[in-house]
């Protein structure tokens, strides 16, 4: 990855963290025409901003060729069910591909680790927390 690459996906990242922390209405909407389902190993869990009470989650995934992001949900609703994620774990990630500030991006509505799944969304896209 060039650094300018790097660049774009950090400037993405925190113009994506402003838009989530005043109000997720700013965040790219759901879109079910464009789910699809891929697996993926976790490279990292990111917290965006780093801290603070208004956190979202989002997984860096290792398993393509770009490295995926991809969008979870607010901290405090993972907290709420006690769900982790860890290094090297593999994953199956069901969601919307949109754009947001021109990088790719997967906004996820199922997740299964380990056998069980994880629904962050419902089937039209619109948020479980």
């Amino acid at each position: 990855m060039t650094s300018s690459q790097v660049l774009g996906r950090v400037l993405a990242l925190a113009a994506l963290a402003f838009a989530a922390t005043g109000a997720f209405s700013q965040a790219p909407k759901y879109d079910p025409s464009t789910e699809t389902t891929f697996k993926g190993v976790v490279e990292q869990l990111k917290l965006v901003p780093p801290s603070g009470t208004k956190s979202v989650v989002y997984l860096v995934l290792k398993s393509t060729p770009d490295n995926s992001e991809v969008f979870l949900c607010p901290k405090s609703f993972l907290d709420q069910i006690g769900v982790t994620f860890k290094a090297d774990e593999a994953i199956e990630i069901t969601g919307s591909k949109v754009k947001q500030n021109g990088t790719d991006l997967t906004l996820a509505r199922e997740i299964v680790k380990n056998g069980e799944t994880l629904t962050l969304r419902f089937k039209d896209g619109k948020p479980a927390w």
